[in-house]
């Protein structure tokens, strides 16, 4: 008997440009009350900003899907495919508030894995203080801790203009997954 509900198959839902704005409110809404929770203060500005948002969604290579469970929105996930190098990120993931601690982030990043079976690695960041993130991508997931982004050794990705401006909470984890081949 599994330790979790049966909700039946977590499918995921290419997100369209009319649910957009949905898609964000949910995505802030879900890391609004970890970080606020996390940090032990209230935030004065949605996290992640609506710029970051917009960034990742509108990249190159970025899909945003919808993570549903019976034709009912739980959750999203914005990923970066490059279908040359095989080598794939995950710039957004996130399950709402209500339906947490259910198992469901583990089969809707299980979807993902099954969408992109070619990916040779996945990558993701997550704030150093999100201790729930982090057991997460390393002990559900498999992924591995590879680098810590501080104020000695910044994100090479970021902007200039983002680089630790909020001292301890700009410290990142950078995560990867190595995908097994199928017939080694």
């Amino acid at each position: 008997m599994s330790e979790y509900e049966d909700f039946g198959i977590v499918k995921l839902q290419k997100a369209n440009a009319n649910s957009f704005s949905e898609f964000k409110v949910a995505l802030q809404s879900s890391f609004w009350v970890a970080a606020e929770a996390d940090l032990g203060h209230p935030l004065e500005e949605p996290i992640p900003s609506d710029e970051d948002i917009e960034r990742s969604v509108k990249g190159e290579g970025a899909v945003t899907y919808w993570i549903m469970v019976n034709d009912q929105r739980v959750g999203g996930a914005v990923v970066v495919i490059d279908e040359t190098s095989n080598r794939n990120s995950l710039s957004f993931f996130f399950i709402s508030t209500d339906w947490q601690s259910r198992g469901l982030g583990l089969q809707a990043w299980k979807a993902i894995e099954r969408e992109y079976p070619s990916t040779k690695t996945w990558e993701t960041v997550t704030p150093y203080f999100e201790k729930r993130n982090i057991h997460f991508y390393v002990n559900r997931c498999g992924f591995k801790i590879v680098e810590f982004y501080n104020k000695f050794h910044p994100d090479p990705n970021q902007r200039g203009d983002q680089v630790h401006q909020g001292g301890e909470e700009d410290e990142m984890f950078r995560f990867m997954k190595v995908m097994e081949a199928e017939n080694t």
